[in-house]
């Protein structure tokens, strides 16, 4: 490995938790929108409604992986969320996503994959919690 390879590695982990935050960050904005109309919305669907539902997942998920805080778990709740999310509301308008406006439902789908398998990267809450003691072997 070379010495900038070797950096570039180094910076993975920093890296990886800025995609995290930033990916967060956007997230919740739709979920601000939905419950709070923030930023500036005129769809504001009833709290019990499945939007309602999906604008309290992505601001309480959106929350959670900011911080870092079961970040595999929320990543895997919200990457099934954004498929189930583009299937009902953008495939069947046309095939491809950049024809049916699904391309961001793809790739939060994808991020969300993607963080399920590499974690949360560096600063992350996760980091600090400690690994669960095993059940003692009874004998």
């Amino acid at each position: 490995m070379t010495s900038f390879e070797g950096r570039l590695t180094a910076l993975a982990p920093y890296f990886l938790a800025l995609l995290r935050v930033i990916t967060a960050l956007l997230f919740m904005s739709h979920g601000t929108m939905k419950i709070l109309g923030f930023p500036a919305s005129d769809f504001q669907p009833p709290l019990l409604s499945i939007f309602g539902i999906a604008g309290i997942l992505e601001i309480v998920g959106g929350i959670l992986l900011v911080l870092g805080l079961f970040t595999r778990p929320v990543a895997f709740i919200l990457s099934g969320m954004m498929a189930v999310a583009y299937f009902m509301a953008h495939a069947g308008q046309a095939f491809v996503p950049a024809q049916n406006g699904g391309e961001p439902a793809v790739l939060f789908c994808f991020i969300f994959l993607y963080l399920v398998f590499a974690g949360p990267g560096a600063f992350a809450l996760d980091n600090g919690r400690a690994a669960p003691v095993p059940a003692v072997a009874r004998g």
